[in-house]
């Protein structure tokens, strides 16, 4: 009697089991101008709907919170970075959720990223402002760090708790 195929790796008795990688990272150089925002997003949006297929966790990040924070820290980078070097994305997906970082060859840093004082919300009436209030309140944890050509501002997002989880 013939053995049924199996396939070409595997014999009669064996099993496969797919482990995840414990992270995904996607890397992106932007251009130096406005079409970097929507690059981004659209990079970020990618990584994240390959995260909602079924993973460590099976629950995904926050894909509009992610898109919004990145399109954040990339205009930043385009507005207030002195210099004309690149401009890099950075998306790791973890096991828990996603971080983001932006990275751009100036060496100052962002303003405050730590909790806000009462006295430093933003102006109503002025159009800027609000993008690190935006950073500090609605990521799991934010900050930058020195790069050796520059700074790398980040946040990290949380997946999702299940009853918070939106449909696909």
């Amino acid at each position: 009697m013939a053995r049924p195929w199996i396939g070409p790796y595997f014999s009669p008795g064996c099993s496969v089991v797919h482990t995840p990688p414990v992270q995904t990272v996607w890397r992106l150089a932007l251009p130096r101008d406005r079409a970097a925002v929507p690059v981004a997003r659209t990079l970020v949006r990618r990584a994240l709907a390959d995260e909602r297929r079924p993973g460590p966790t099976g629950r995904p990040t926050d894909s509009d919170t992610a898109e919004l924070l990145t399109a954040e820290l990339v205009a930043n980078a385009l507005e207030h970075t002195v210099t004309g070097g690149p401009i890099e994305l950075v998306v790791r997906i973890l096991p828990g959720g996603c971080h983001v970082e932006v990275h751009d060859g100036d060496p100052v840093p962002p303003g405050e990223l730590g909790l806000p004082g009462p006295s430093e919300a933003p102006d109503p009436w002025q159009e800027h402002g609000r993008g690190l209030l935006l950073l500090r309140t609605l990521s799991s944890a934010c900050g930058h760090r020195p790069t050796e050509s520059g700074k790398a501002v980040w946040f990290t997002l949380s997946s999702l708790p299940r009853q918070q989880q939106r449909p696909a």
